[in-house]
C-alpha cells in the first residue's frame, strides 16, 4: 500500500475505533460514578434540622442502615426524583434522610409543601460544608450509609425506580444481614 492510501484511511480507522468505544461504555451506568469515600466513615458532621430546633450529628444515624438524599429547592432534577423517593420511602422502613444543600429555611419550607416530605429528618446544609465533604457534585445525591455509619454506595443524578430495584433495595438486604 502506498502511503497516501494509509494516511487517507487514518482517520477513518481512528473514527471507528472512536465509535467502537463509545458502543462499548452506551451499557455502562454513567451515574454511578467512583467515590474516595466508599467504604469509609460519613464525615464528622453536626447540622440544624429544618422542621425541629435541634441539631443532628452523624453520631444520630448510626446503628441503622439509612438513605441520604441530597436535595434543593433550586434543583429542577430533584422535582423529577421526588416521587420516587417518597414511594420508596413509603415502601421501607429505611430511613430516608434529606440534606438540604444550599437552600434557604423559607424556600425548602415552601417546597417542602408543595411536593411532599418523604423525609424522616431533614438536615440543612446551609453553606455547602458537610456536602463539599461528602464529595457532592451537584443535586440530586444520594448515599446508603451502613449501621457503622460506613458509606456504600453514592448515586450521582436521578433516583429512578430501576435503580432502587436493582442496586438499592438488594444493597439494603445485603447490608442488614
Amino acid at each position: 500500500m502506498n502511503k497516501k492510501i494509509i494516511f487517507a484511511l487514518l482517520p477513518l480507522v481512528i473514527f471507528a475505533a472512536l465509535l467502537l468505544l463509545l458502543y462499548i461504555n452506551m451499557g455502562k451506568h454513567s451515574e454511578q460514578l467512583p467515590s474516595p469515600l466508599i467504604g469509609k466513615p460519613i464525615p464528622v458532621f453536626q447540622l440544624p434540622t429544618l422542621y425541629s430546633q435541634r441539631t443532628l450529628s452523624n453520631e444520630d444515624f448510626k446503628g441503622q442502615v439509612w438513605l441520604l438524599n441530597v436535595f434543593g429547592s433550586w434543583c429542577p432534577s430533584c422535582r423529577i426524583e421526588h416521587p420516587v423517593l417518597t414511594q420508596f420511602a413509603q415502601s421501607t422502613d429505611i430511613p430516608v434522610i434529606g440534606l438540604n444543600w444550599k437552600d434557604e429555611f423559607d424556600d425548602a419550607n415552601r417546597w417542602l409543601k408543595q411536593f411532599g416530605n418523604p423525609y424522616d429528618e431533614i438536615l440543612v446544609d446551609l453553606d455547602g460544608d458537610v456536602a463539599i465533604d461528602m464529595g457532592v457534585y451537584g443535586a440530586p445525591e444520594n448515599f446508603i450509609i451502613d449501621a457503622d455509619g460506613i458509606i456504600r454506595y453514592k448515586l450521582v443524578g436521578v433516583l429512578t425506580t430501576e435503580i432502587i430495584k436493582t442496586e438499592i433495595i438488594p444493597l439494603i438486604e445485603k447490608l442488614r444481614l
